[in-house]
């Protein structure tokens, strides 16, 4: 590829980028009075692995295990998450969504699928073809998982894991 092709490349996904991060900041609207966009992306990972322990939790949002518990203090005390002592090992600490959690995340995913959903609406069958080979293409090249089909409880949220 020689620099001209390159450059629009990085261009067109750049703006798509800009399109998707506005989409996504839009489906937070109705819950960001409750959780910020950091503590809504730990809600998605509890719901694609259920029961979590918090070290675990850290290393999947790559942050500290410092930072994953305040996450999940402010989440329990907005009654999104459990977090209870692990029987098995007293030291570990176990949280899982509670069922306004689960709302929450559902919520905000029919908001983006919608929005996302419109706007795929509006292209010919032969953009949305060509949009999905080159996004199936971008995300192995990024070593993104393969999307899941959507349907109920499926969460495609750009995150790994989730």
């Amino acid at each position: 590829m020689n620099g001209e092709d390159q450059a629009a490349v990085i261009s067109a996904v750049l703006a798509g980028s800009r399109l998707l991060v506005a989409i996504a900041a839009r489906s937070l609207g109705a819950v960001a009075d409750r959780v910020t966009l950091p503590q809504f992306r730990m809600l998605v990972v509890l719901s694609g692995h259920g029961e979590t322990k918090l070290v675990t939790m850290a290393e999947l949002l790559d942050v500290n295990s410092s930072t994953a518990m305040r996450m999940a203090d402010r989440l329990a005390a907005a009654g999104l998450v459990v977090r209870e002592v692990n029987p098995m090992n007293r030291r570990e600490s176990l949280m899982r969504l509670t069922d306004e959690g689960r709302r929450i995340v559902g919520q905000v995913t029919a908001r983006r699928r919608d929005e996302i959903a419109a706007i795929v609406s509006r292209m010919s069958p032969a953009e949305r073809q060509a949009l999905v080979s080159a996004m199936t293409a971008f995300n192995e090249a990024g070593g993104e998982p393969a999307a899941p089909a959507l349907g109920a409880g499926s969460h495609p949220l750009g995150w790994p894991d989730a």
